[in-house]
């Protein structure tokens, strides 16, 4: 439960200066509505720090992996090679939230956020899981935990747009926020310059680079939600900002909370069978 805060002071997300949590108007800056109504710092607690942001996306991924398994077990028994080790049941995925042009054209728009947490076996999952946690804290680091959650959702959001625009076939996977995470790191990289900046952009550029080749090698890859993404998370980064150029403010925490709280709508729709 989110718990609102009525006395005490806080530190203002604009110019990060002491001001009251009841403030109307920062006395420093001039922000207004610093506090946001006494829920900005409950907000920042929930969204921010590590491991804050990333321990909830990739805790979220496996617990939802373990449940699609367990809508159906008897799917485990199926052999289905490498790549389909511990996979779940199609229905049981389609139940979840799988998207789609399919789904889409049902009007199940939810399913382009749900899709995004939902994954096809144990290798699928792992090496989702693994690149995360790499990239992730990275991107929290330099850009703060409440963009990179907006990042993650809008990104993967934009592959499944893009993958059902051009493709029929139904989609799951948290690849396409992956690779907008990418996208948003080599934004940074370009922008930053210098030594730190172009260090970034080439080490995440070649990872970038060798993970779309990669994906070209594989079975069963959706290449098109990991352009959507990659695009996405360049774009998104620009409209966002970074924290050196400008410092996470309760805006941003706002449309944090937002995301979450339709994440968490998209599934509820879900598991209701809308």
């Amino acid at each position: 439960m989110i718990q609102r805060k009525t006395t005490g002071s806080m530190v203002c997300p604009g110019c990060g200066r002491l001001i009251s949590v009841n403030a109307q108007e920062c006395i420093h800056c001039g922000r207004k509505n610093p506090g946001l109504w006494g829920y900005s710092p409950a907000i920042k607690k929930l969204l921010g720090g590590a491991p804050g942001v990333i321990t909830l996306l990739t805790g979220a991924c496996i617990i939802l992996y373990v449940i699609s398994i367990l809508l159906d077990v008897s799917a485990l028994l199926q052999p289905r090679g490498l790549f389909g080790l511990l996979a779940p049941d199609d229905q049981a995925l389609y139940r979840m939230g799988m998207t789609g042009r399919y789904m889409i054209a049902q009007g199940k728009w939810w399913t382009l956020i749900t899709a995004i947490y939902l994954h096809g076996g144990v290798l699928h999952i792992l090496f989702n899981v693994l690149w995360l946690r790499q990239l992730g804290y990275m991107v929290q680091e330099l850009f703060g935990s409440s963009r990179t959650f907006l990042l993650f959702t809008l990104t993967g959001v934009a592959g499944f747009v893009a993958s059902t625009l051009l493709s029929p076939y139904p989609t799951i996977g948290a690849s396409g926020s992956i690779f907008g995470l990418l996208g948003a790191l080599v934004y940074y990289g370009r922008k930053r310059g210098g030594q730190f900046g172009t260090a970034i952009y080439r080490q995440v550029g070649s990872w970038a680079l060798v993970m779309f080749l990669f994906g070209f090698m594989m079975p069963a890859v959706n290449n098109l939600a990991h352009a959507g993404g990659f695009i996405g998370g360049y774009l998104f980064a620009g409209l966002l900002g970074y924290q050196e150029r400008s410092r996470e403010t309760a805006g941003h925490r706002f449309m944090a909370m937002i995301a979450l709280g339709v994440t968490i709508g998209s599934f509820l729709l879900s598991f209701l069978g809308k």
